[in-house]
């Protein structure tokens, strides 16, 4: 289910009364459904790909503190917790892209090597709960979590509906014991709660679905446009990430504060950022510090020297380039952004003069804007011809794509005054949302009728979906 469909705008006011109408004993039952409908709007039949998992590792989990004396015995189950999570994930997400990578080399020597793709799709958001199942038995296994005895909510752990498909990827020592305690109704969380929503909602809908067609018509016609056609679509995209995945972590947070519960923030202004690796400490945080505890720090972090740091730097980005996607326009991704950490800690270079944060603040969005092209494109081929017109200052090759004839000049210039708009708002309204800088109730009225009136005039409701579903 999507957040931006008509189908949510009746669930999620339903689920939210019955939860309250409900003893707390029931409440925990309520949510495991209601995640489960929202899910199966999707493909219905891949729930059962969650339940695996959810048996296995709540098994794991208790077999793991069951075992706590021998450290091999809880190890062993640990690993096959691990390796069994990790399976599904390789056999629906990899399986086809390690085959194609197979043939490619077999024609590359001459070898005749045909081989049948699974035709399978992707099970949405598969990557997310898969970190959150995997985070739990780690945490469990660290003796940092007790595992969670009560079957139904460690499944509602997994499954939770606001963060299910596109996370912030919770821990369990954050979320698991909420779902124990009894939420009363709290107006200033209802509010907190559906004016956060509603910023989420005005991000997805009104920014970034109005961006997606244009930047759309660029991508697919990359070998022939214009290099200031390239440069907006580049910008745009940067703006139209974030609003979507921002606003669906808004909305997800929101959904969850409504009913009194706490998830982690995944996001704190990110393109205010002056450097890559403050980049990455304010974009999608829930992931960045789960590569950092899970992955960076077991190979050894920065404490055997500069260049064993750099090599896990850029290990821990390519491996995060894969988990985004099984192309290898993802991984070139991580390892750019991996390389602009490196130089970017070498240099260690702030300043307080205003001058100077302001060029550190727009250079490192030009790295990530230029960096976002191969996250964006479909293939190198597209990739390669975003960059050729654009520093090459390619003019327009014959007459504009047939895809191009929305985009009048007064389409584009309000696109573009929308996105400024948008610019100029974004960290005062976030900042009283996020921080709880309390507005007075005719600040509150104004915000709540202007995002209501945009989401009315501009909003393109239920036709795009949230970019970080796919993953």
């Amino acid at each position: 289910m999507l957040f931006n469909s008509f189908e949510f705008l009746v669930f999620f006011p339903l689920t939210t009364v019955l939860y309250f109408l409900l003893p707390q004993a029931w409440r925990w039952l309520l949510l495991l459904v209601a995640s489960c409908v929202f899910y199966m709007f999707f493909v219905p039949a891949y729930i059962l790909i969650l339940a695996a998992t959810i048996v296995v590792d709540y098994v794991a989990g208790i077999q793991i503190e069951k075992h706590r004396g021998n450290g091999k015995k809880a190890k062993r189950w640990l690993i096959g917790s691990i390796i069994s999570t990790c399976i599904i994930l390789i056999v629906f997400k990899y399986f086809n892209f390690f085959l194609d990578n197979v043939q490619g080399v077999a024609k590359l020597f001459g070898w005749n090597y045909s081989v049948s793709l699974l035709n399978i799709i992707l099970p949405i958001g598969l990557s997310f709960h898969t970190f959150q199942s995997l985070s739990y038995v780690i945490e469990v296994y660290r003796g940092k979590q007790a595992p969670e005895k009560h079957f139904g909510i460690y499944s509602l752990y997994v499954m939770f509906y606001p963060q299910l498909v596109a996370g912030p990827i919770e821990r369990p020592q954050n979320l698991l014991h909420q779902f124990h305690e009894e939420k009363k109704f709290n107006y200033h969380d209802v509010s907190q709660g559906l004016q956060r929503m509603l910023w989420g909602m005005f991000k997805k809908v009104v920014i970034a679905d109005n961006l997606s067609s244009f930047i759309g018509a660029v991508y697919d016609s990359s070998e022939s446009v214009a290099w200031y056609y390239i440069a907006t679509a580049m910008v745009m995209f940067s703006i139209q990430i974030y609003c979507d995945f921002s606003g669906y972590s808004d909305i997800a947070l929101g959904a969850a504060r409504v009913m009194g519960f706490r998830l982690m923030e995944n996001f704190r202004f990110p393109y205010l950022a002056q450097s890559i690796s403050e980049f990455w400490s304010k974009w999608h945080m829930s992931l960045s510090t789960w590569f950092r505890d899970y992955v960076y720090i077991p190979l050894g972090g920065n404490r055997k020297g500069l260049t064993r740091a750099a090599l896990n730097t850029l290990a821990v980005f390519g491996i995060s380039g894969l988990w985004h996607g099984a192309n290898w326009t993802f991984v070139v991704w991580g390892v750019m952004h991996g390389a602009f950490v490196i130089f970017s800690n070498r240099m260690n270079i702030r300043y307080e003069a205003k001058w100077w944060v302001i060029s550190a603040t727009v250079f490192t969005f030009g790295l990530v804007t230029c960096a976002w092209v191969f996250f964006r494109a479909d293939n190198f081929a597209i990739a390669s011809n975003m960059f050729e017109g654009l520093f090459t200052l390619r003019t327009q090759v014959g007459f504009l794509p047939s895809a191009f004839v929305p985009f009048t000049p007064m389409v584009i210039a309000w696109k573009v005054a929308l996105l400024v708009m948008f610019m100029i708002a974004d960290r005062r309204i976030s900042k009283s949302i996020y921080y709880e800088h309390t507005p007075t109730y005719a600040q509150r009225l104004v915000l709540v009728s202007a995002l209501l009136a945009l989401l009315g005039l501009f909003g393109n409701w239920g036709e795009v979906g949230f970019i970080y579903f796919q993953f």
